[in-house]
């Protein structure tokens, strides 16, 4: 199983209510899925959060969960990075 792999199986742990159908590539589902979460997408648009409130949500949730070191940080840089890709396109 690839780095990319284990990191989605880690992510859809997290959030295990979430579909999350693999097109191609492991990093681009896991990369689009954490955008659609920071964008708070699954939402209404009337009970939207906005991006900040949602990456602090997700990392205190990813923080606070059972997840060995490593993949916390994993997964915690790759919300910041998706971050700061949606804070420099608006």
């Amino acid at each position: 199983m690839t780095e990319n792999r284990k990191l989605l199986e880690v992510y859809r742990k997290l959030w295990s209510n979430r579909q999350l159908e693999v097109s191609g590539d492991d990093m681009q589902t896991l990369l689009g899925a954490i955008k659609i979460d920071l964008q708070d997408e699954m939402t209404h648009p009337r009970l939207r959060k906005n991006t900040e409130q949602k990456f602090f949500s997700a990392v205190k949730r990813i923080s606070m969960s059972t997840l060995g070191n490593q993949e916390k940080m994993s997964l915690i840089d790759l919300h910041i990075k998706v971050y700061e890709e949606i804070k420099q396109s608006t």
